[in-house]
């Protein structure tokens, strides 16, 4: 591991034999992993491999067919609102109420958070610069562009300060600058945060990633640092033969 030895640290996110079937369809097989806090996981893998199924597991939005997902030991089944507490979640293409304004879209969220009127307004303070979007804070987020309505994902995941953030596919549809800002803000959060991405895009990998998890076929096929995985300096060819099945890297 990276980190050293992952029983010196607290274990943040927890995958335990994790399935989910769709009839005769297998969309995750025996997905198992653990990631220590203070990690910045990157789940990678090509588009349909089970990166999604896997995050809206480990959120709550989806039961498992089998196995079991913690968040910092709280069980998302049974103990789903201890769990919640400590989560941070940016799903893909994240869903916003265009007709409300960020001001108001956050507002309502920490209200329903139960957030205290003295800590939802020193939060707002904290997220609004943290993803610098005082300037569309009274416009619909319906009239938002794609890199603003994405920062206001972000706003609303780190609302409440959790310990453990899960982000799926954070940076599609935003352009090169747009991007390079959401990677900043990313190391930045790791300094204090659990983070894992998913992902298909390598260079993500290679500018956030202190470890790789990477699925094909709904399976793990890899476990372990970026630069062990990379082949000439790049992840290229690596990629391409653990998602064609032309030969393999040994996790």
């Amino acid at each position: 591991m990276p980190d050293g030895n992952i029983m010196d640290k607290k274990i943040m996110i927890e995958a335990k034999g994790l399935s989910k079937f769709y009839g005769p369809f297998v969309a995750i097989k025996d997905i198992t992993f653990s990631i220590p806090e203070g990690q910045i996981v990157s789940f990678l893998g090509p588009n349909g491999a089970g990166k999604s199924t896997t995050m809206k597991i480990l959120c709550g939005y989806l039961a498992p067919s089998a196995g079991s997902a913690t968040i910092a030991g709280f069980d998302i089944a049974s103990q789903r609102i201890a769990a919640a507490r400590l989560l941070g979640y940016l799903p893909e293409n994240g869903p916003l109420y265009n007709d409300m304004t960020p001001n108001e879209l956050l507002r309502f969220f920490g209200e329903a958070r139960g957030m205290s009127k003295d800590y939802l307004e020193e939060r707002l303070e904290f997220v609004v610069d943290q993803c610098a979007l005082r300037e569309v804070m009274e416009k619909p987020c319906g009239k938002l562009s794609r890199g603003f309505r994405q920062r206001v994902g972000l706003a609303q995941a780190l609302l409440h300060d959790p310990d453990v953030l899960v982000m799926d596919e954070p940076t599609a549809g935003l352009d090169p600058n747009q991007i390079r800002e959401f990677r900043a803000n990313i190391r930045t959060l790791g300094e204090t945060k659990t983070i894992l991405i998913s992902t298909h895009i390598l260079q993500e990998v290679e500018a956030v990633a202190d470890r790789v998890l990477f699925v094909n076929n709904g399976e793990i096929v890899y476990d372990g640092r970026p630069e062990d995985l990379k082949e000439n300096g790049s992840l290229e060819e690596p990629f391409h033969r653990l998602t064609t099945g032309k030969g393999g890297v040994t996790p």
